[in-house]
C-alpha cells in the first residue's frame, strides 16, 4: 500500500500558504478535521457532565469518546488517561503526588537526554524532601543513552526514574522496555515522557513496561494539551491536592477544574485522522465492537478496530518518514561544513545540526527567507544541549511529519546548498 501524502496534505489549511513545515518537533500543523471537531463542539450546547440535559451528555461523551482514543492510541486502559493543560504540568503534579512517598535516602534517577519538563520536576521535586538526585549521561558522539549507564545508578534505594522514549533535540529514542526491566527489577516506578516519541510510533504502554506514559496532542496533530496515561491501580495509589467537593475518583482526581471540552472533541479527531492516513480513508468511524451491518447483505461483517486500524497507519508512516529522512540525510550529511548531531541508531526522522562559521539562527533566518520553517534552539533540551557542547544556543532542528512530501525535502536540500 502506497502512503498518499497528496491526500493528507489536502487536509492541512495551513499548508496553503506555501511553507515547507520541518517545525513538527515543536508543534504540528492542524487538519481540517480536527479544527471542525473544535468548532462544533464549541458551538454546541455543552455544559458541566451529567446525565440529564442533552448539553451534559454531550459533555459527558467528549470525555469518555476521548479518553477511549487515547487509549487506543497509547494501547492503555482508558480509565487511566489523565487529560491536563500540558505534559509539562501534569508530570510537575504528579511529581509532587510521588514524591510524597520519598524522602532523605531515596533516589530518582533522571537523564541529560532528556527535555527539561522530564528533568526539572524530578530535580526539584526530590530536592523538597530531602531525595537525592542520580544522573545518566548520554554520549554525545553518538547520541545513544546505553541501558547499562542506566544500571549504574540504580539501587535498592530508587524510587522512580525519569527518560524519555525519544530525544525532542536529536530523535535518540532509547531502549525503553530493556529500562523498564532494570527499573522494575530495582523496584522503581518508570516515568516515561513520550512527547516526542508518540508522533512518530505506535505506543503500547504496558508492553514496553512504562508505568507512566506522557505525551502531547498538538505534537500529533491534535489542539495544544497534555495527556498522560498510566494504571488506574496505579493511579490510585497516589493522593492529589484538590478541591473538597470535587471527585477522588480516577482519572478525575488529576483533573483539576472543568475539562476543556472543545480539546478533548478535537483530540479524538486527532487520533481518528492518525488511524485514516494508511488508506487516506477518514470515513471509518469507530463503534462499539468490530462489526457493522452491511447494507446490501443484511448481515454483520468485520470492521477494523481503531487499534488495528492505528497499527497500520503507523507502519505506513514510519516507512514514509524513515524514506524521506534516508534522502535528506544522503544529500546533507556530506555538505561542507554542515555537522549532524542526531546520529542514534534507533532514533525518529528528527535532525539537528550546525553550520561552520554561522550562527544557527542565521540559518534559520535564511531558511526561513526560502519558505522553510526550521527552528534554532535548544528546544527546552538543555542538559542535551550542553553534553552535545552547544551551550543554552543549541542549534538547527528539522523534523518530518506526515505532511513531508518530496518537494518539502527537496526544497530543504537546495537551500542548505545555498547556504554553506
Amino acid at each position: 500500500m502506497t502512503y498518499d501524502v497528496a491526500a493528507v496534505r489536502a487536509h492541512f489549511p495551513a499548508l496553503r500558504e506555501g511553507a515547507a513545515h520541518f517545525d513538527g518537533p515543536g508543534g504540528s500543523q492542524t487538519p481540517d478535521i480536527v479544527a471542525r471537531a473544535v468548532h462544533d463542539t464549541l458551538v454546541s450546547a455543552v455544559a458541566n457532565r451529567g446525565a440529564v440535559t442533552p448539553a451534559e451528555r454531550r459533555a459527558e461523551q467528549i470525555v469518555v469518546e476521548c479518553r477511549a482514543a487515547l487509549g487506543d492510541l497509547l494501547g492503555s486502559d482508558p480509565r487511566g488517561i489523565v487529560f491536563g493543560r500540558s505534559a509539562t504540568a501534569l508530570t510537575y503534579d504528579l511529581s509532587r503526588a510521588l514524591a510524597r512517598t520519598w524522602g532523605p535516602g531515596d533516589e530518582v534517577v533522571v537523564t541529560r537526554l532528556d527535555h527539561d519538563s522530564n528533568i526539572r520536576p524530578w530535580v526539584q521535586a526530590a530536592g523538597a524532601v530531602g531525595a537525592t538526585v542520580r544522573w545518566v549521561d548520554f554520549d554525545p558522539a553518538t547520541g545513544e543513552l546505553p541501558v547499562e549507564a542506566v544500571a549504574e545508578q540504580l539501587s535498592d534505594r530508587t524510587r522512580l526514574v525519569a527518560t524519555t522514549a525519544a530525544s525532542n533535540l536529536i530523535g535518540t529514542r532509547p531502549p525503553v522496555a530493556e529500562i523498564a526491566r532494570l527499573v522494575h527489577d530495582a523496584g522503581a516506578l518508570y516515568w516515561v515522557d513520550g512527547v516526542h516519541a508518540t508522533a512518530h510510533t505506535l505506543v503500547d504502554r504496558p508492553g514496553v513496561g512504562a508505568d507512566f506514559w506522557t505525551c502531547s496532542p498538538y505534537k500529533f496533530l491534535g489542539p495544544h494539551c497534555g495527556v498522560l496515561a498510566a494504571d488506574p491501580t496505579l493511579l490510585e495509589t497516589l493522593t492529589m491536592d484538590k478541591l473538597l467537593p470535587s471527585s477522588d475518583d480516577v482519572p478525575e482526581r488529576f483533573e483539576l477544574g472543568t475539562l476543556p471540552y472543545e480539546l478533548m472533541a478535537g483530540t479524538t479527531a486527532a487520533v481518528e485522522f492518525l488511524a485514516g492516513l494508511a488508506t487516506a480513508d477518514w470515513s471509518v468511524a469507530e463503534g462499539a465492537d468490530s462489526q457493522a451491518e452491511d447494507e446490501d447483505a443484511g448481515r454483520l461483517v468485520d470492521r477494523p478496530t481503531r487499534r488495528s486500524r492505528l497499527v497500520a497507519s503507523f507502519a505506513a508512516l514510519e516507512e514514509h518518514e524513515a524514506r524521506l529522512a534516508a534522502r535528506l540525510e544522503a544529500e546533507i550529511r556530506d555538505l561542507p561544513g554542515l555537522r549532524v548531531y542526531s546520529n542514534a541508531a534507533h532514533r525518529t526522522p528528527t535532525l539537528l545540526f550546525t553550520i561552520d562559521g554561522k550562527d544557527p539562527q542565521e540559518v534559520r533566518r535564511a531558511l526561513a527567507d526560502k519558505g522553510i520553517n526550521a527552528p534554532a534552539s535548544n528546544f527546552y533540551a538543555l542538559e542535551c544541549s550542553r553534553s552535545l557542547g552547544l551551550g543554552e544556543t543549541g542549534a538547527v532542528r528539522t523534523g518530518l511529519a506526515p505532511y513531508t512530501d518530496d518537494e518539502d525535502v527537496d526544497r530543504l536540500i537546495e537551500a542548505l546548498r545555498a547556504i554553506v
